[in-house]
């Protein structure tokens, strides 16, 4: 029996319209693009609002303050992609508490991002069957960009920073 490695029905091969700044492409021209992602409880996390980055519907996370503040963050999908909207009143270096906006619930926490800042990446999974194998890793420290997407275990974003060509 093959193994299918690529869930096809939702990948979605584009160009996108003008570079920014804030994306860089990557191996070759090639940009990766999250379509879809699940709370911990299987909740779709994308389109949740009207909120797009160059047409693609944002990633919403509600998010925490340390002062108990909280409210929904609307992340570019497009990974490396720096951009968010909504409740973004943060100050950089602000550890966070990561949940799904649908059911409230805490993100699944993954590890320590190994970089000595105390940030901790936490998950939002790439299918409905809520695997680590297939995550994106997101930091709980506001503006600390070390975000990963990892794919059948092989972290794709690691992958296309050191394969240029």
């Amino acid at each position: 029996m093959v193994r299918k490695h690529v869930d096809e029905e939702n990948l979605r091969v584009s160009e996108l319209p003008q570079q920014r700044d804030s994306l860089v492409p990557v191996a070759g021209g090639v940009t990766v693009v999250v379509t879809q992602a699940f709370g911990p409880t299987g909740a779709n996390l994308v389109g949740l609002s009207d909120v797009s980055f160059d047409g693609y519907p944002a990633v919403t996370l509600l998010v925490r303050r340390p002062d108990g503040k909280e409210g929904l963050v609307h992340l570019s999908p497009i990974h490396g992609d720096r951009r968010k909207a909504g409740f973004t009143d943060i100050k950089p270096g602000t550890k966070l508490e990561l949940f799904c906006p649908v059911s409230k619930k805490p993100l699944e926490k993954l590890g320590p991002v190994d970089d000595g800042s105390g940030a901790d990446y936490y998950g939002i999974y790439l299918t409905p069957k809520l695997e680590t194998a297939a995550v994106v890793m997101l930091t709980n420290v506001w503006d600390h960009y070390h975000s990963r997407i990892v794919d059948d275990n092989a972290v794709v974003s690691y992958w296309s920073r050191t394969h240029p060509d």
